[in-house]
């Protein structure tokens, strides 16, 4: 039986099952919450640089302007990126996963003033590091990250990482000889705790996705004229393309027209091969009930099925 995956996407919440030979596999939810600004890349604009603070104010097309402190600033505006090397490698690996730690601004021990970094108009590609709390506008970072299923790109690092969780020293050392072959020049990645066991060539193809996506950030930088946003940090029906259509998947069924011809767009970029696996679901009865979804689901939560790998999980 074939693997698919099938996307009940409503207004303020997105269902992606993954069935595996009629089964599910996994299930993961998003519950819309009305921001969603974490991780989203913008073309900023500084307004307003404050020595005193060690920050600056920064435009990037929002009602409120973005704060950006000195040791997010991505230092190689002033050409110095051999020195912050030389930090980052003493500093320990760690994972972008959630509930791992995460890592810190990699340069924030070399201290420099933000009026040596920074000037009033001057553009910068920042990325979303906080969510707006109250009046407050959102905190950024111009040290971009872009995180695929089992790396995790940092496009301003010359740097390999691996997750601190995987212990074992020998698979260790082999994702990072694998990461220093096949990797592009000047480019960070770091191998995230589920590559561990992967082959060369799974990691090589989301490393291409990967450079490719951030070669199609900075192309629309160098066109746009002014403060906006970039690239938008994946929803969860793209990330389902990301990290299970492109390989581990035989057909991606939806039943939103949007998000049909958004995973479309967005396939015709990354992996146009698989266009025509994706098909628009349109009939009338609910796609998790003409699957049977939604009575599996109903059997789990009645058992307390609610397994972490192999079973159900669930992401908000």
């Amino acid at each position: 039986m074939s693997n698919d995956l099938i996307i009940n996407a409503r207004h303020h919440e997105t269902r992606v099952a993954l069935v595996e030979n009629g089964l599910v596999a996994e299930l993961h939810i998003e519950r819309k919450t009305g921001q969603e600004l974490m991780g989203n890349i913008y073309r900023g604009r500084v307004v307003r640089v404050l020595p005193g603070m060690q920050a600056a104010f920064v435009d990037i097309g929002l009602e409120r302007t973005a704060f950006l402190y000195v040791a997010d600033v991505h230092k190689d505006v002033l050409g110095l990126e051999r020195m912050m090397l030389k930090e980052l490698e003493n500093q320990e690996e760690t994972d972008h996963l959630e509930g791992e730690e995460k890592p810190q601004a990699p340069f924030e021990r070399i201290e420099f003033q933000i009026e040596e970094l920074l000037h009033e108009g001057q553009d910068i590609m920042v990325q979303v590091a906080k969510e707006p709390l109250g009046t407050k506008g959102p905190r950024v970072t111009s040290h971009i990250s872009l995180p695929g299923r089992h790396l995790v790109f940092m496009p301003t690092v010359n740097h390999i990482g691996i997750s601190r969780r995987i212990e074992d020293k020998e698979e260790r050392e082999r994702l990072r000889a694998l990461l220093e072959e096949i990797r592009p020049d000047n480019f960070g990645f770091i191998a995230r705790t589920v590559s561990e066991g992967d082959t060369k060539e799974k990691l090589k193809s989301e490393m291409d996705f990967l450079v490719k996506l951030w070669n199609s950030i900075t192309e629309r930088m160098d066109k746009a004229t002014g403060p906006g946003i970039l690239h938008r940090d994946l929803n969860i029906s793209l990330r389902a393309v990301r990290d299970l259509f492109t390989r581990e998947v035989d057909r991606l069924i939806i039943d939103s027209r949007d998000e049909y011809n958004n995973i479309l767009s967005f396939i015709d970029t990354f992996a146009p091969s698989l266009r025509y696996s994706v098909e628009l679901y349109e009939d009338p009865e609910p796609i998790f009930d003409a699957y049977e979804i939604e009575l599996e689901i109903s059997r789990a939560l009645e058992n307390k099925i609610w397994l972490k790998s192999g079973g159900y999980i669930v992401s908000h």
